[in-house]
């Protein structure tokens, strides 16, 4: 059996530098905690904490963008915030800052990305938005064409 490119058995590549420490981990966690309440952990708090391999292509203290294993486009990576917030209808007024840091992200991994040619930002909420993990995370799409309407 395989997940996220290794074999059961083998151990996992480091294919990235940690770039946080315990100690921000645990203060993102109690701030989360404090926001949020107490969500149920996700797959994407395993690539966060690193118990999970991910292609990660970028980290910084808020967020960290990685390759989705189940591609949409030729470019499909998701950016997450380090804190685990469920959906973007539960982000707080106090959260501008993260926001605003996290389509930066987004727009800076379009660029590493070379979808000069233009790419699609998208972000599910809830059932009827085709939720499939409730950590929030934005989608960037690109190296086809885009269609429109999108669902």
């Amino acid at each position: 059996m395989e997940v996220f490119g290794v074999k059961q058995g083998q151990s996992c590549p480091r294919r990235h530098r940690l770039l946080s420490s315990t100690k921000d981990e645990v203060r993102l966690a109690q701030e989360a905690s404090r926001k949020y309440g107490s969500p149920a952990p996700t797959i994407f708090s395993k690539v966060i904490d690193k118990s999970i391999p991910a292609d990660i292509i970028y980290e910084d203290t808020k967020c960290l963008a990685f390759r989705d294993i189940s591609p949409q486009a030729p470019v499909h990576v998701l950016v997450i915030p380090k804190v685990p917030i469920p959906r973007i209808s539960e982000v707080k007024d106090d959260d501008t800052e993260l926001l605003g840091h996290l389509l930066i992200v987004a727009k800076n991994v379009a660029k590493k990305e070379s979808l000069q040619e233009g790419y699609r930002i998208v972000i599910n909420d809830g059932k009827h938005g085709a939720q499939s993990v409730y950590h929030l995370h934005i989608h960037v799409l690109g190296g086809r064409q885009m269609t429109w309407p999108p669902g």
